[in-house]
């Protein structure tokens, strides 16, 4: 279990970009868990997470309860237990979710944060500044991200082969190993093509056989951690304030899509969402978006 909560915590911290004080947080409350489902004498379980089942999980609660925390503190832990389960059933390392159905409170659900247009083009522009191979290595990255709405980890597991710039499109595998096509625009298949034909080949001197399309400079396979460090480089680079971590670029590039006239259907298959309740949080960002423009341009609204 303790492998699996590893991973999670990387997720919220690299994917999620959850402060450390967040992150903390989940991973006292999941190292709780772990060390009750150890602790307990009264099963035969393993200390995996395929183990833990309702039963265990309602005995868990309730041993929570009898140690009298806040009812914040309390919601928070099951919170915690259940996007754990959760995050595991969409990685498709479970095949069911022992929390579907376990009571816990409602918690509040913020928005994401987008980036406006010019900030998008000021941080794509930021490696263009040198043309050292990795330079025009993290232009193709960002520019990809952004014209695809990809999550990260979907990106860096590209192969060469998963994207066709010529027609202009891209193949990834997303939750669940389900796979999508995403269309491409000509000038990011462009970036895309010029690092394959020109860069990639000098960053893979010191490994010929890696497979990978983005690669770090040992030649590899550049890791999820190895992206957010580059991003947070170039987002100082290019002056931008607040945390920009890589769900910014897929919060910006929905958004965007949706506030250029997008459907809201092809966003939700471009971004891989199982349920389109999930693409629609962003049709509330476009619509204060709307709601601004029409406050400034009525004429009866100022």
């Amino acid at each position: 279990m303790n492998e699996d909560i590893e991973s999670f915590i990387d997720f919220l911290s690299v994917e999620k970009g959850y402060s450390p004080h967040t992150v903390s947080a989940y991973r006292n409350d999941l190292n709780q868990l772990s060390k009750f489902v150890n602790n307990n004498s009264h099963s035969k379980l393993a200390s995996r997470s395929s183990d833990v089942d309702r039963q265990v999980l309602l005995s868990f609660i309730l041993d929570l309860k009898q140690r009298d925390y806040e009812p914040t503190t309390l919601a928070r832990k099951i919170a915690a237990v259940k996007s754990f389960f959760g995050f595991l059933v969409a990685e498709g390392n479970l095949e069911s979710d022992p929390t579907e159905n376990l009571a816990s409170p409602r918690l509040g659900k913020s928005l994401p944060k987008p980036l406006t247009i010019a900030e998008v083009r000021l941080l794509l522009d930021a490696p263009s500044k040198s043309s050292a191979p990795d330079a025009i290595r993290d232009r193709a990255m960002l520019e990809l991200l952004y014209a695809t709405g990809m999550r990260v980890s979907e990106l860096v597991s590209l192969n060469p082969d998963n994207v066709n710039t010529q027609e202009g499109h891209v193949r990834c595998l997303g939750k669940g190993s389900k796979e999508r096509v995403i269309p491409v625009h000509p000038r990011a298949a462009q970036i895309v093509a010029d690092y394959i034909d020109n860069s990639r080949p000098k960053l893979l001197n010191h490994s010929p056989d890696e497979p990978a399309l983005f690669l770090n400079h040992r030649g590899q396979r550049l890791t999820r951690q190895g992206f957010w460090q580059i991003l947070k480089t170039y987002a100082k680079t290019a002056g931008l304030k607040g945390d920009i971590t890589p769900h910014t670029l897929r919060h910006s590039f929905a958004t965007h899509m949706l506030s250029g006239g997008a459907d809201l259907r092809a966003v939700q298959e471009m971004l891989g969402h199982r349920n389109i309740s999930t693409t629609q949080v962003y049709t509330h960002l476009t619509s204060e978006h709307v709601r601004n423009s029409y406050e400034k341009s009525h004429p009866r609204a100022k």
